[in-house]
């Protein structure tokens, strides 16, 4: 399984099984994290983090405070796609993969601008 990327008619895949997305609040400016996981039924949502509350980033119900990140593990049904929006208040998602980060323009080589981005597993392309 890979992770496919689409954005203003373009794609992108990235040969991974498991990534980070990161995002920055735009009225609390704290970041947010969650860790997915890709396998032959889709996109699984493993853990969220955030660093503070508020404006509506509470964390879940269940979250514990470890290392100065509430951290919880939430329970969704297993999406077949991710859109991100971007409004262009807080700057660019982040796609972290094995401890590096990129901005989504980064990882899509062009700025994505306000548009939307689609993400869902794929089955990886022929070599």
């Amino acid at each position: 399984m890979a992770l496919c990327l689409a954005s203003a008619g373009a794609a992108k895949v990235l040969q991974v099984t498991a990534f980070m997305l990161v995002w920055t609040h735009s009225v609390e400016k704290v970041d947010w994290q969650e860790d997915w996981r890709i396998d032959g039924q889709g996109l699984h949502l493993v853990e969220a983090r955030v660093k503070g509350s508020g404006a509506g980033m509470e964390p879940a119900p269940d979250a514990r405070l470890v290392d100065g990140w509430w951290r919880w593990a939430p329970q969704v049904k297993t999406p077949p796609e991710v859109v991100l929006g971007n409004s262009g208040a807080a700057g660019e998602w982040r796609i972290c993969v094995e401890g590096a980060c990129h901005p989504l323009s980064g990882v899509m080589g062009y700025p994505v601008g306000l548009g939307t981005t689609t993400l869902r597993a794929c089955a990886d392309p022929p070599s």
